[in-house]
């Protein structure tokens, strides 16, 4: 196959990859945009194949073989609640693919130039932080070793700068001196290293943010190694990746009131302590059933539906959307606020909401639904903590101070779904729930909204 014709096929899939994309932003054509990509993937994979004029392809189909078995095994078999942690382990196995590819092509090659040493060393060193970061941000979320909270020590920012001056400065020698491979794998090792410091102190409320961001450094660790294997494609496909991730942490950053440089360099610091649990809810709360909550309806016009983690958690999208359907035919308009950064990943909740066939025009924006909450009778809080907290409002000292929620508490009356008092991924008490116009219906997600169901359908 001519050149020519490879880079028309690779232009092809290319534009099919941007096609896709475009498709993606909205969930009526997202299946399409998915199929479109993979397409355009599928072909790209096929021309590079014969474009490297491959003589044995027997490891390559034996990787072909387990690798898709692997993936169609983690898809089938993944809980819609450890999605996070899977997108985190394949932003992980991207960097990881990134660095090795860049490493054989060092110690094969005889001859170097400068544009493939300088991509030799970005490889590593993106590779080498997207996969040990991937690694911590997929360990915090399953809670194997770290737990969810922020790890903070002493003079934490300085020595990150030491370790990444320290990788910069190999990557120099790399670039100097590429015959001596060495340089290459403790350049790794830097990277590692530097992944772990990166991710450690990022908390379970920005998990979404860190997310976004790795995802972005392993496309454009991918895009340095299309670099070093001279591939168009991948260059493309890694450039595309990069640039949607870093715009994805942007919309995720202002969404959680974040530094987007601060994030990039992993300088996200504690802080102050807030008051204790006991003194925000000392006998101020007051619980509900779900016979009273069915009286409240009975009553409203207008309900919001405010989802969070705990709704992924308790598997109850479906039965949600049977009590707003019943609800509807009762002539009670009901909405979902949707917060950017509810769950553990941007989208998270639309996805459940989307599986359960909630019409996507019921889906309102965190600052639609802000804008219309004093026309809200009754707001129903399930599984949501921290972005229905008011202190990110009222203390800008805390772990969310500043951060945008959904202002639930300028609704007429407050339903919160929820076990206990326990404090979401931020770590802190909510004075949502001791307010004069809330509630707390203490319940599992999905057995509240069974329970609210039948008791609206006796109602």
């Amino acid at each position: 196959m001519s050149l020519n014709a490879i880079n028309f096929i690779y232009l092809l899939a290319a534009a099919l990859f941007v096609f896709g994309i475009k498709l993606l932003t909205h969930p009526r054509t997202a299946v399409r945009g998915n199929l479109l990509s993979a397409v355009g993937m599928a072909i790209a994979i096929i021309v590079t194949l014969f474009d490297q004029h491959i003589l044995d392809f027997r490891l390559i189909l034996i990787g072909v073989v387990v690798g898709s078995g692997i993936g169609a095994l983690l898809a089938l078999r993944i809980r819609m609640t450890a999605m996070p942690q899977m997108v985190a382990l394949l932003n992980g196995f991207g960097g990881a693919a990134s660095l090795l590819v860049a490493g054989v092509e060092l110690m094969t090659r005889g001859q170097f130039t400068h544009q493939f040493t300088i991509a030799v060393a970005a490889s590593g060193l993106i590779g080498g932080v997207t996969f040990w970061g991937s690694l911590i941000a997929f360990d915090k979320l399953q809670e194997f070793v770290l737990k969810g909270n922020p790890i903070h020590f002493p003079a934490q920012q300085t020595v990150n700068f030491i370790v990444l001056a320290a990788g910069v400065a190999v990557g120099v020698l790399l670039v100097l001196f590429p015959e001596n491979a060495v340089y290459y794998w403790i350049l790794v090792a830097i990277a590692s290293v530097l992944g772990i410091l990166f991710a450690i102190p990022v908390g379970g409320a920005d998990m979404p943010v860190l997310i976004c961001l790795l995802n972005s450094y392993s496309g454009i660790a991918a895009a340095a190694t299309g670099f070093v294997i001279e591939n168009n494609v991948l260059i493309i496909a890694g450039s595309l990746v990069g640039a949607s991730g870093i715009i994805l942490t942007n919309i995720m950053c202002k969404a959680m009131n974040r530094s987007l440089i601060n994030v990039l360099v992993g300088a996200i610091g504690p802080s102050v302590a807030g008051p204790s649990a006991d003194s925000v809810y000392a006998g101020r709360i007051k619980s509900t059933t779900a016979e009273e909550v069915a009286m409240l309806f009975e009553a409203a016009q207008r309900v919001l539906i405010v989802p969070g983690y705990g709704l992924a958690v308790s598997q109850a999208q479906h039965v949600v959307r049977d009590l707003a359907n019943l609800l509807e035919a009762r002539g009670t308009e009901v909405i979902f606020g949707i917060h950017p950064v509810a769950g553990r990943m941007p989208g998270h909740m639309n996805v459940l909401l989307a599986e359960a066939d909630v019409p996507y025009d019921k889906l309102k924006e965190m600052d639609e639904v802000n804008g219309e909450m004093d026309q809200i009778d009754v707001a129903v809080v399930v599984g949501a903590n921290d972005v229905v907290n008011p202190v990110a409002k009222t203390d800008p000292k805390s772990v969310i101070g500043g951060m945008p929620i959904i202002e639930v508490d300028r609704a007429r009356t407050v339903v919160v779904i929820k076990r206990s008092l326990s404090p979401g991924f931020a770590g802190i008490p909510n004075p949502l729930f001791a307010m004069d116009n809330a509630l707390m219906f203490f319940a599992d997600g999905k057995k509240a909204f069974l329970d609210l169901l039948a008791a609206v359908k006796e109602s």
